[in-house]
């Protein structure tokens, strides 16, 4: 396969500054509401980066669950990769791709863990076969065979058969506080439309970026 002549142009859209918001979070609200209004699949799913002690990064796919003026929240095993990479070193990159779109956005910021409260709001919203699962997986640790791990779906959900399913003491959220945000447009002659949001003391500064 000739993967070097695989390419496409970008006419959707141009992006300028004056059609930007001062803030970042409103205008990250209205591309998303564009996203969901496009019937985009999986809207909310955005690329998380994190890296090891070594220096070693390491990505994955999340779901988005949360954005308000604070960042962007998403919730996870506390004993996966992510979460124990985001412990030692909070230092975060998300990822959302929202190619037909021919947008993207990239967020740079730091994790912190979201209080209990809030955490078990949004688990007890979950649907109850993915409380289950939260409690069957191990997540990012090793498992023999798929039949080994619907084994123990079938013991959790045994276990919780008379009631309701409690929040795992190994299951949390990070809320990611951002200090760069990038708006990406495709444009003609890949010369895409780039601006980047900084956050400074005098508020978020604003500066287009060479494609």
């Amino acid at each position: 396969m000739k993967i070097d002549a695989i390419r496409r142009s970008y006419t959707k859209d141009k992006l300028d500054l004056d059609q930007l918001d001062a803030d970042p979070i409103v205008q990250f609200e209205q591309w998303l509401k564009d996203a969901v209004a496009a019937e985009l699949p999986d809207p909310t799913a955005m690329c998380v980066a994190s890296v090891d002690a070594e220096g070693q990064p390491s990505q994955r796919l999340v779901l988005l669950k949360d954005l308000n003026p604070s960042g962007f929240t998403f919730y996870t095993n506390l004993g996966s990769r992510k979460a124990t990479e985001l412990a030692a070193n909070p230092k975060v990159c998300l990822h959302f791709p929202w190619h037909p779109l021919e947008r993207q956005v990239i967020v740079y910021g730091t994790a912190e863990r979201v209080p209990t409260s809030q955490v078990m709001k949004y688990f007890l919203s979950r649907p109850k076969e993915s409380q289950l699962a939260a409690w069957a997986s191990e997540q990012s640790r090793p498992v023999s065979t798929r039949l080994a791990l619907m084994q123990k779906f079938a013991e959790i959900k045994e276990k919780f058969s008379h009631g309701d399913v409690s929040l795992p003491d190994f299951w949390g959220g990070f809320l990611v506080r951002p200090y760069q945000i990038e708006f990406w447009q495709g444009g003609e002659h890949r010369l895409h439309d780039r601006f980047m949001y900084r956050q400074t003391d005098l508020g978020w500064q604003i500066e287009r970026l060479c494609p």
